[in-house]
């Protein structure tokens, strides 16, 4: 099974930019749109999962939801929106949305969204485990590893996963709340010193112990990044 396809319509680039790179992250592959005629497009040319603005010009999102439901595709659709009023989350699920995020909004919560309604309508969402090549450093999603020359460099479970993140996202910055959201969760009310020391941590275990030279950048004032393509 190929990449599943995400319709991204929205006519703000920066917030458009924001879910692509967050939802690619996790394996999706994503369509953009700026404008309802062009998403109307998309969808109907065939997407497994749809995210609309209600603000796009030519034709509003909520609009395409009701055209798409009228034809009778059952694509999965969440509503965004920079207004809170409860007429348009009442017509939004009245139309056949499946769910509704009011703006500003965590990326990462829309990426559990859309698992979330994934899981909710039945359809296959998982995507394939990863492995990430870095020269002499393999880094193995499914085995939890990392391994340098092939030997496992035995990282705990938090420690694995701040690697994973900051690799995935490899010559990007990013900052040590998007982290900590990232890897402890929303609900984590830890300091942000946690990412710190987690670094140190690997940086002793992947630079120092096996000579690997400077895989993870402080960004100075902001956070860091995986300076390893």
């Amino acid at each position: 099974m190929g990449a599943i396809r995400i319709l991204i319509a929205e006519d703000e680039t920066p917030i458009r930019e924001l879910l692509d790179h967050h939802l690619v992250a996790e394996g999706f592959r994503c369509l953009h749109a700026v404008d309802g005629i062009g998403a109307l497009g998309i969808a109907r040319d065939g997407v497994d999962f749809a995210i609309l603005d209600i603000g796009l010009p030519r034709m509003d999102g909520l609009e395409v939801a009701r055209r798409l439901r009228r034809e009778g595709r059952r694509v999965p659709i969440l509503i965004l929106t920079a207004r809170s009023d409860e007429v348009d989350r009442v017509v939004g699920f009245e139309i056949g949305a499946d769910d509704y995020v009011t703006k500003p909004f965590l990326p990462r919560e829309i990426v559990a969204r859309v698992r979330a309604i994934f899981r909710r309508t039945g359809l296959a969402f998982e995507t394939s485990p990863r492995i990430l090549r870095f020269d002499r450093l393999v880094i193995d999603e499914a085995a939890r590893e990392a391994r340098i020359d092939g030997a496992d460099v035995g990282l705990k479970p938090r420690e694995f996963a701040l690697l994973f993140e900051l690799a995935s996202n490899a010559g990007i910055a990013l900052s040590r709340s998007m982290l900590l959201e990232r890897v402890w969760g929303y609900d984590y009310e830890g300091d942000e010193r946690t990412v710190d020391v987690h670094v140190r941590r690997l940086r002793a275990k992947i630079e120092e112990q096996h000579s690997l030279g400077r895989a993870i950048a402080t960004v100075h004032g902001f956070g860091y990044k995986f300076a390893r393509g």
